[in-house]
């Protein structure tokens, strides 16, 4: 793409989206082609300086618990128990934060795009609709009852005793228009960034809901006493709570999801979904010793067995990293418009094909920022499996993945000079003192050392990404989440 044509563009949209920022995409771009990063070149090591990327976004984040307390309402006390529990304690919500970071870094550069959403924004607010109205008018059908949104079930609510009758206007009130709306937060804007929309805020409680859903499975499968060094949901509630509040928390975002009005936004969320199953049962199920290019266990690993362990990290934390990026992007106007009212209404608000085009870019920006960040979140999470365990990081560490039978990269990476690992590898660490002894082989090895290389390397990558976008508070609390996934082993 000519750098001119995306120059003209960022400082076109910027003016329409209330400012222009300094440094336009195309110039960041132009600087990402002068240099680009070999692709086996190690990457220096991050700044030390880096502040924590979350000084645009503590009142969004503070907001971030009652959000999802209005989502998760349910009439069984039970289920509102445990589909709430693990949102009572203070996470890093990384997921969340990703998700507002990047809108604040694009909103704006999808030029008509932008301005249509901004404009349904201001109508939907008008006719006193919002990320809460429902698409099913009928009422008596969705029978989806939200107590934190409509108050408690009365008498006249239960008929479900008596036959539904078409064309009968029923006496239950199932989806009325919620009583109380979601808790506001204030756009987080500056001088130089256009506002955040309602939809990109949504987005980021339903990334939050299904990476917990994830968690209270997870949990389950791997029958975990603790999270986060209080009693995990399987053993404050039972396997089968965890597992349906798993299920209803998936529910309520598909839901939320639905009511964002994109299509593809709708597209890249459920594949996430998918993904998280697909991963952890290629996690369950594989073993490095067991592909078909190994020939035997003290070989040492495969390419193989290596692109499976990565697949898996993809699946199972980076794609909904990277996927919830390029929705927030997508809900900000980028890209090209789906044939929804809503799109067509782009196409006749004057949305070009040069913008279509830009907007593109933006989204695979979002998408490659995601995909590598996560990807080095991971491998760092599997390098702290092997130190003491962290109360701040709320990691277990001292070998937790190795007890679950887990190979992660610090013991395929020892593996290649400790061919007695194979073994162990083999049989899933099942014998006594298996664990403490590949926790030493891997400590005496580089295993640990060429782990953080990689992670390094991935979040490297990410910042070469994000760095193609116009500068931009935004822009910089997203390099500084490069710098802080890698620290957290500095």
């Amino acid at each position: 793409m000519p750098p001119r044509m995306l120059a003209r563009h960022a400082l076109h949209t910027r003016r329409h989206a209330g400012g222009a920022r300094s440094r336009t995409l195309a110039t960041a771009a132009a600087a990402a082609a002068v240099d680009p990063a070999p692709p086996h070149r190690p990457p220096p090591p991050p700044s030390r300086s880096a502040s924590p990327p979350t000084t645009g976004l503590t009142s969004e984040l503070s907001s971030l618990k009652s959000s999802l307390f209005h989502l998760l309402g349910s009439s069984h006390p039970s289920l509102d128990a445990v589909a709430k529990y693990y949102f009572q304690a203070e996470g890093k919500h990384l997921r969340p934060m990703l998700v507002l970071l990047m809108a604040q870094a694009t909103n704006g550069l999808g030029g008509a795009g932008w301005n249509m959403m901004r404009e349904r924004q201001a109508e939907d607010e008008r006719m006193g609709r919002g990320v809460d109205a429902s698409l099913t008018s009928v009422e008596g059908v969705l029978n989806d009852w939200n107590p934190e949104q409509m108050g408690m079930e009365g008498e006249a609510d239960l008929v479900f005793a008596e036959p539904y009758l078409v064309g009968s206007t029923p006496s239950r009130r199932t989806q009325p228009p919620p009583k109380t709306q979601s808790p506001p937060s204030p756009l987080s804007t500056t001088a130089n960034s256009p506002p955040i929309l309602s939809t990109q805020r949504r987005l980021a409680s339903i990334t939050e809901m299904i990476h917990v859903a994830s968690l209270l499975h997870d949990d389950v499968i791997d029958n975990s006493p603790l999270r986060r060094g209080s009693p995990s949901a399987p053993q404050q509630f039972s396997n089968k709570l965890s597992i349906l509040a798993g299920d209803f928390l998936l529910g309520r975002a598909s839901v939320a999801l639905a009511r964002l009005g994109s299509r593809e936004v709708v597209e890249l969320l459920a594949t996430v979904i998918a993904n998280l199953v697909e991963g952890e049962v290629m996690q369950m199920r594989s073993s490095p010793t067991s592909s078909s290019s190994t020939l035997k266990a003290t070989a040492g690993p495969s390419a193989e067995a290596f692109e499976i362990y990565m697949r898996k990290t993809y699946l199972k934390t980076a794609s909904l990293m990277a996927k919830s990026a390029r929705a927030s992007v997508i809900l900000g106007g980028c890209g090209a418009p789906d044939d929804s009212p809503q799109g067509a209404s782009a196409w006749r608000d004057g949305m070009s094909a040069k913008e279509v085009r830009e907007g593109e870019v933006v989204k695979d920006i979002a998408y490659a920022y995601g995909r590598n960040l996560g990807i080095a979140f991971q491998l760092i999470d599997d390098l702290l499996d092997f130190l003491p365990p962290s109360p701040t990081l709320g990691k277990p560490g001292l070998g937790a993945d190795l007890s679950l039978g887990l190979t992660t990269a610090p013991v395929l990476y020892a593996w290649r000079s400790n061919p007695s690992l194979g073994p162990l590898i083999a049989r899933k660490y099942a014998e006594e003192g298996d664990v403490q002894m590949v926790r030493d082989l891997v400590g005496r090895s580089d295993g640990l050392e060429k782990t953080r290389e990689l992670a390094i390397r991935f979040a490297t990558e990410a910042r070469r990404a994000v760095e193609r976008l116009p500068e931009s508070e935004g822009r910089e609390e997203l390099v500084g989440l490069t710098e802080k996934v890698v620290q957290r082993v500095a």
